[in-house]
């Protein structure tokens, strides 16, 4: 399994950035996908998740309402979206995907997930 992770960039505060997530390999319907970031110094954090199949979602409390997760889910095609807006200098971080086989719930805990992309910085300047 691979996650390729793009769409990052320099950003003024109230602005919009989409980011992708192409994953490529043998990602089953059942796979749950999460979005997480990592600001300077700090510890990685659960942004949003979504199941391929069916589509249901989770987000944390800090971009409710501003972040939306969607996904592609046809067939060998699968890619998972996180449209942020209204973004904020406190958003600023590397953005992973990532990827969970095994699991009851959408996670929100990063050690839950097998396998993750490279990251892309989002920076939000004031």
């Amino acid at each position: 399994v691979q996650l390729q992770a793009s769409g990052g960039g320099l950003v003024q505060a109230g602005g919009s950035l989409r980011l992708s997530c192409a994953a490529s390999g043998p990602i089953f319907s059942s796979y749950v996908m999460g979005w997480f970031r990592q600001a300077p110094g700090k510890e990685r954090e659960f942004v949003a998740a979504i199941r391929f199949a069916g589509g249901s979602t989770n987000y944390a409390q800090p971009v409710k309402d501003r972040f939306v997760i969607s996904r592609i889910n046809a067939g060998a095609r699968k890619t998972v979206f996180l449209q942020m807006n209204s973004l904020k200098p406190e958003d600023t971080a590397v953005y992973y995907c990532a990827a969970d086989r095994y699991t009851g719930g959408l996670s929100e805990v990063p050690g839950e997930y097998d396998y993750w992309g490279q990251g892309t910085l989002v920076t939000v300047s004031s």
